[in-house]
């Protein structure tokens, strides 16, 4: 590939694709049990360089998981272009590997990934409503959602909180903390819970 030597401009951002495995504990120092969630977090290879005079903006895309035919996934990371002077020159290259030892203990991260996907669901468990009374007659609308509308314009306004699919959504938590860096198993230890059922695919940016 003819952009297999160009130079990006990087602020000291370290990137790696992660499967969430599972969640479990460990203690800390003191003593105390610290959650966590276990991660399969890559290694990754660089396939793609994004240069700015062909395409516009800088990018590096990365591949994760292996498939008969390639990689499982690919994701892109569009890498900063604002203060200039603060940037730190730093050369990829297509092929190149990152394992998770870029990471050490008591790094911050940014994780992002999709959320455990729960169905359809009525407005009580999708958006917290109270529902109604129990007493009073009431007999088979203890969940129900009430109103919808009105006689005036005699129609439902958008973005009425109604009843609907719930979850799934991409969710981003900042300021994670790396608990462990496990490199011969491929493993990172996050504090505390993070998005996803098991086997999503997560983004972690250091």
């Amino acid at each position: 590939m003819k952009n297999q030597g160009f130079k990006f401009i990087l602020i000291d951002m370290k990137i790696i694709l992660a499967k969430k495995l599972e969640m479990s504990q460990v203690f800390n120092e003191e003593g105390k049990v610290v959650p966590v969630t276990i991660l399969e977090a890559g290694p990754v290879k660089i396939t793609q360089i994004k240069s700015q005079d062909k395409d516009k903006y800088q990018a590096i895309q990365i591949g994760f998981g292996q498939k008969k035919d390639g990689f499982r996934w690919l994701k892109e990371f569009v890498l900063d272009n604002n203060n200039k002077e603060e940037k730190k020159e730093i050369a990829f290259k297509v092929g190149d590997e990152i394992k998770v030892d870029i990471f050490k203990e008591g790094d911050k991260v940014i994780v992002s990934g999709e959320s455990k996907g729960k169905g359809f669901q009525g407005v009580v468990k999708r958006h917290g409503f109270k529902g109604s009374s129990a007493t009073h007659g009431t007999k088979d609308q203890l969940r129900a959602s009430g109103s919808i509308g009105h006689t005036g314009i005699q129609r439902v306004e958008k973005g009425k909180r109604m009843a609907g699919r719930m979850g799934q959504d991409q969710i981003t938590l900042k300021k994670i903390t790396v608990i462990k860096v496990v490199p011969e198993k491929n493993l990172l230890y996050l504090k505390g819970a993070i998005p996803g059922r098991r086997n999503t695919l997560l983004k972690i940016i250091g």
